[in-house]
């Protein structure tokens, strides 16, 4: 029999690296994907090689460069990434049409490995208010997908998996633990210091912060002290 693929988006964050121990957990061969975009700040790669390494995926690194119009405190130097309690709204770390790109380029990969499934670690409860992770955009592009590949004439479709989409950060922390999610390996800092510590008070932080305590579990995140 087949093994099943799965292209699996990796950010190096708390929540991709859950997805990916779920695809791994249901069986398929993951193909992690992750983007050295632009941003900011690139420990978060390093971080993504760690988890896929872990747990025993193949890792693209994709190189676009969305900092050509910036737009987001994640994309553009010039805007300054603001304290959790700043942020009200669509904050400005959100970074135009990310997902949508990110999940374009997943297609592509997906269609030529002949996988028909792809993970994606969006969430619309504790999360920083992107449109780009609520399930309506999840929903829409699937169908996109189906439209704009051969998956049109062949008379099937990709199936999106989103499987964190209504849980909390604490019950993502839960089901990360309990598939031997090592969090240590993650980061989700928005400005992370030179040596790649957590800066504790952005917005992204803070999530991260609450959630491990919502979960009752030790947060491993080396911070800079800072809140």
């Amino acid at each position: 029999m087949d093994v099943k693929k799965a292209v699996v988006l990796l950010s190096g964050g708390l929540d991709s690296a859950t997805v990916l121990a779920a695809a791994v957990r249901d069986g398929f061969a993951c193909y992690a994907l992750s983007f050295d975009y632009g941003q900011r700040h690139r420990c978060e790669l390093d971080c993504a090689a760690a988890v896929a390494a872990a747990a025993g995926a193949r890792h693209l690194v994709m190189k676009i460069d969305l900092q050509a119009w910036g737009g987001s405190a994640l994309t553009d130097d010039r805007i300054a990434v603001p304290d959790a309690a700043d942020s009200h709204g669509v904050p400005i770390t959100y970074v135009p049409a990310r997902n949508l790109v990110f999940l374009s380029f997943a297609t592509a990969w997906a269609e030529v490995l002949k996988a028909r499934d792809i993970f994606i670690g969006v969430n619309s409860v504790d999360y920083s208010g992107y449109p780009d992770c609520r399930p309506a955009f999840i929903r829409a592009f699937s169908e996109a997908a189906r439209l704009g590949t051969c998956a049109v004439d062949e008379n099937w479709q990709f199936e999106i998996h989103a499987p964190l989409q209504n849980m909390s950060k604490a019950e993502i922390i839960r089901t990360g633990v309990e598939l031997g999610v090592n969090y240590s390996l993650t980061t989700s800092c928005y400005r992370p210091d030179a040596e790649g510590r957590s800066c504790g008070s952005c917005a992204s932080c803070q999530l991260r912060r609450d959630g491990f305590a919502a979960a009752g579990i030790p947060d491993p995140t080396r911070y800079t002290g800072s809140r």
